[in-house]
């Protein structure tokens, strides 16, 4: 009788001590679940960076035509009437 007991209640506590470290709402699981949570919270903050710069940079095309003369100058290689454009190559490619 007290063999068994020991032995029932030695069974109960290695099911606790698994559920405990091993499985689903465990410990280890836990731990991965705050790994991916830190991992998040940083690509977030990344974006965000990303979108202010982004939002400053509309903020800056809506407001102003130089945003826009910029843009058009190096995206499309546009120049202003009376300007002339000089191209200067390095040394070895000509």
């Amino acid at each position: 009788m007290r063999a068994a007991l020991i032995l029932t209640l030695s069974l109960m506590l290695a099911g606790l001590q698994y559920r405990l470290w091993v499985a689903d709402g465990g410990i280890s699981h836990t731990f991965r679940l705050r790994q991916q949570v830190d991992a998040f919270r940083a690509h977030n903050q990344a974006l965000q960076v990303r979108n202010l710069a982004l939002q400053a940079e509309v903020d800056d095309l809506k407001s102003g035509a130089d945003a826009i003369e910029e843009r058009a100058r190096t995206m499309l290689g546009l120049v202003r009437e009376g300007e002339t454009f000089y191209l200067v190559l390095p040394a070895g490619d000509a």
